[in-house]
């Protein structure tokens, strides 16, 4: 368990000090983790809302943060390249994203060949029961997507790297809500990037020094 739950915080800190130095990108993660949670609430209650609420607001907003305002530039904190932070990332980079987003894009065509979704689906009458349809397929593609790529990480990986990501995705709603509730208020200040991704890898850096010692 010490084990796991290391990797864990590896594994959350690396998102954070190469991912989110925007203070945009953490703002919209903000907005997005309590999206997330509504979705969590709501998969018990009606799945197609939590669909709709998670792609439509959790997962624009995240992977908007992202692909827009997310410098892509050298890291001088890290000392790395926008490659190499695409090339070591554990989860979805942006290349793979891409591909899952088209999918999720997607998705709903073959609705308009065949309504039952080869009789998976009663024939929708109505542009309520399309939608329905159509979100129940994007929630399938979610768990899917989680699905391929932990599976994926324990045959390219090992399965402790596999089973820590996919915790940290699922409880990803709760850390980012904790590590960026201030991003906002920061940016009204007109703080676009976060200044405290510096002070945070030299305690990281000093933390570890004993260890390498």
């Amino acid at each position: 368990m010490g084990s796991f739950l290391e990797a864990l915080r590896i594994q959350r800190w690396d998102d954070h000090r190469y991912y989110h130095h925007s203070r945009i990108n953490q703002s919209l993660h903000f907005v997005s983790a309590l999206s997330f949670l509504f979705s969590y609430v709501m998969i018990f209650k009606d799945p197609a809302i939590s669909a709709l609420a998670g792609w439509l607001v959790a997962m624009t907003t995240r992977q908007s943060g992202h692909f827009f305002f997310e410098p892509k530039d050298y890291d001088l904190v890290n000392h790395a390249s926008h490659e190499y932070k695409e090339r070591i990332k554990v989860g979805y980079n942006l290349r793979r994203k891409v591909v899952l987003l088209t999918i999720w894009a997607l998705s709903p065509l073959p609705l308009t060949f065949d309504p039952t979704l080869f009789g998976i689906f009663t024939p929708h009458a109505t542009k309520t029961d399309f939608i329905r349809h159509v979100a129940e397929i994007w929630l399938a593609v979610g768990i899917g997507g989680v699905l391929f790529r932990t599976v994926q990480l324990f045959l390219i990986k090992d399965v402790q790297t596999g089973l820590v990501w996919a915790t940290k995705i699922l409880t990803d709603p709760f850390h980012d809500i904790k590590l960026y509730h201030k991003a906002p208020l920061a940016l009204l200040r007109g703080e676009l990037i976060d200044p405290g991704i510096r002070a945070e890898w030299d305690e990281e850096e000093a933390e570890e020094a004993p260890r390498l010692t």
